[in-house]
């Protein structure tokens, strides 16, 4: 955070001069009366605490009310009070289980906020554990129903990134350092801020409603609580569990000694008939693949590599294979056809055709893997939804937890076995197309775009279920109208009932980890929307965009190291949200050294959403922008560039 030096002016690293910090517009709140604090207990309690040296807040967020129970500087609180909120409704919170729940429980102990604030510190700071800051400061957590939303979140984004990606109509820093005293006037706009952040920590648990749904569900068939459990989590409590009754005892992580060497076993199935393809397999078959100090494997020189089929190059490695086209755009006919072949549930299948299981685990690994996917397709086949997305979670969950080195799971010979695998299994079947004159346009970790020939539809399905049978994997098809790339990783593919598939930043509104727009960042997704529609239905760039009255669709989200970002020296936080408007000069920059934030020049910050539609927005900037996409993806072609000289 920006610190105030002796002349009022905040400054930080000696770089940027930022202006006194401005009160954001106060927004009015409503508080709790003591009667609805007893008769809202059905409600969720969202809460949030901040902690100064001189002022301690707790705050509680109910059903649009708000309560705040504050200390410092003749302040006091009720902690019978504190108590009974907290053991008779069901609290939510953002990184609340390592930090506002052991504040909130030190705090219902002493009210001194210098004890407060040095617990504040070993948290933060010396990232003390629970139980050391418990035996240090002589206070008690007990266990009440809460739901932390850091882990349930796809990603691990921070709160404000979270409020920015769902279009919060305030993102907003903490305005003052932590370290500082606070004067009357300031703990006034502190709470406010407090109450904003509880607004975006509400605002993400309704967004994730189905989510947690699923984790009550599943928290009542295994009678644990997953309530504040990323996926990969859930995955392993469940399989933890199944696997434990089989072995009869809970199995425990595995040391792996930095430096252990494993080698790649190749699967039988394995076999190329081109030499490039064959060297490449003679090159992993004697590859070292060691343990580094972090429990992660380096990746050895054999895998960064790239290797020719016909027309494509393919680059594999830890992360999976990807083609390396770049700025192309293809267009079915009615003599050729774009077809999508992607490898359903690619890492679960790997786990179970290789029999991989971890030591910590032995067989019944795979036994108890296997029961979980059975019991999943017959609630799918049932339409049983919470068991069916429930049990998806867990089979797609396990394969992470092998590279962790904090899993009773971690088994990173496995992970090697896994992800390689995949990777020569798809060259295999890229191969073979290609023998057979099929041209694979694009591929990634679980799936090839190819161009096909009508006269060659019956080598196709005769490949794809020789590689079926023989790999053991199934696939789902796609075909498109036409596929238009900036590269591997970002590209428009128009499907046959004209929907379009979307892929990549900036172009797709959601991400790969969850498939929501919690994943990425919102970027000018107008012009996204535009390019859709005109590769669509022809509908032209500057008609989508001039008619768009969706304000979130113009906006750009960014982050910006720590300590953040600042536009002519006025500070904007580490999360920055802007618009291109008509008139605005200059560009957003960072804080610490004063570098320009990536495509901002001409940005307007709109921290606050704009209430009424803004009359400055440039349009044109924005449909200059979607033609230049057009060009990205190769539907336009620039002219060649002669050269004399």
């Amino acid at each position: 955070m920006p610190t105030t030096n002796a002349e009022g002016l905040i400054t930080l690293d000696r770089v940027v001069t930022l202006k006194p910090y401005q009160p954001r517009q106060f927004i009015e709140r409503e508080y709790l009366t003591d009667a609805e604090i007893v008769t809202f207990t059905n409600y969720p309690a969202f809460v949030d605490v901040e902690c100064y040296p001189n002022y301690f807040l707790i705050t509680f967020k109910i059903n649009d009310k708000f309560l705040c129970l504050e200390c410092g500087d003749n302040r006091f609180f009720n902690p019978r009070m504190l108590s009974w909120i907290m053991n008779s409704y069901k609290t939510i919170g953002f990184n609340s289980i390592k930090y506002d729940l052991l504040m909130i429980w030190l705090a219902y102990t002493t009210q001194d906020t210098h004890v407060l604030k040095d617990a504040s510190n070993d948290i933060i700071v010396r990232e003390m554990r629970k139980q050391d800051l418990q035996k240090e400061y002589q206070f008690f957590s007990p266990k009440t129903s809460h739901i932390d939303l850091i882990e349930v979140a796809p990603l691990k984004g921070s709160l404000k990134l979270y409020m920015a990606r769902l279009h919060a109509p305030r993102i907003q820093e903490l305005p003052y350092p932590d370290t500082q005293e606070l004067s009357e006037e300031e703990i006034e706009i502190v709470r406010n801020y407090n109450c904003n952040d509880l607004d975006g920590t509400e605002l993400l648990y309704n967004f994730m409603k189905e989510r947690l749904e699923l984790r009550e569900a599943m928290s009542i068939e295994y009678s644990e609580d997953l309530m504040s459990k990323s996926d990969a989590q859930i995955a392993e409590v469940i399989l933890a569990k199944e696997v434990g009754k089989l072995n009869g005892k809970r199995p425990q992580r595995v040391t792996i000694e930095d430096g252990t060497v494993y080698r790649y076993v190749i699967p039988d199935y394995i076999q190329y008939q081109t030499p490039a393809l064959n060297s490449l397999l003679e090159r992993l078959r004697v590859a070292k693949f060691i343990v580094q100090p972090s429990g992660k494997i380096a990746i050895p020189e054999e895998l960064k590599t790239s290797v020719q089929i016909n027309k494509g190059i393919y680059r594999l490695g830890i992360g999976g294979l990807h083609s390396s086209e770049e700025t192309v755009t293809y267009k079915a006919t009615e003599d050729m056809a774009i077809v999508d072949r992607d490898v359903a549930s690619y890492y679960p299948r790997l786990i179970t055709t290789l029999k991989l299981f971890p030591a910590s685990c032995g067989s019944n690994f795979l036994v108890a893997f296997n029961k979980i996917i059975d019991i999943r397709l017959d609630a799918k086949k049932k339409k049983i939804f919470s068991r069916d997305k429930g049990l998806k979670i867990v089979i797609n969950g396990t394969s992470g937890k092998l590279s962790d080195v904090w899993s009773i799971f971690y088994a990173p010979d496995l992970t090697i076995q896994m992800t390689v695998s995949g990777q020569l299994a798809l060259l295999m079947f890229i191969e073979w197309l290609e023998l057979a004159g099929i041209q694979v346009i694009s591929a990634n970790t679980d799936g090839i775009v190819m161009l096909i020939a009508k006269d060659k539809e019956e080598i196709l399905k005769d490949i794809v279920f020789h590689w079926e049978h023989v790999t053991g994997f199934t696939t789902e098809e796609t075909r498109y109208k036409s596929y238009h790339a900036r590269d591997v990783n970002a590209y428009f593919a128009v499907k046959m009932d004209s929907s379009v598939k979307v892929k990549g930043n900036p172009y797709s509104e959601v991400g790969s980890q969850s498939g929501t727009q919690l994943d990425v960042n919102p970027s000018i997704l107008i012009c996204s929307d535009a390019i859709k529609s005109f590769l669509a239905n022809g509908k032209p760039i500057e008609q989508t965009i001039r008619e768009c009255r969706d304000f979130t669709r113009f906006i750009n989200v960014r982050q910006a190291k720590s300590p953040g970002a600042h536009k002519s020296g006025e500070y904007l936080g580490k999360v920055i949200r802007w618009y291109y408007a008509n008139g605005e000069t200059g560009s957003i920059n960072t804080v610490a050294a004063n570098n320009k934030v990536a495509d901002s020049d001409g940005a307007k910050p709109a921290m606050d959403m704009p209430k009424d539609w803004p009359d400055d927005l440039n349009y044109q900037w924005y449909i200059d922008k979607a033609n230049e996409i057009l060009y990205e993806i190769g539907y336009l072609k620039k002219e060649r560039q002669i050269e004399f000289f």
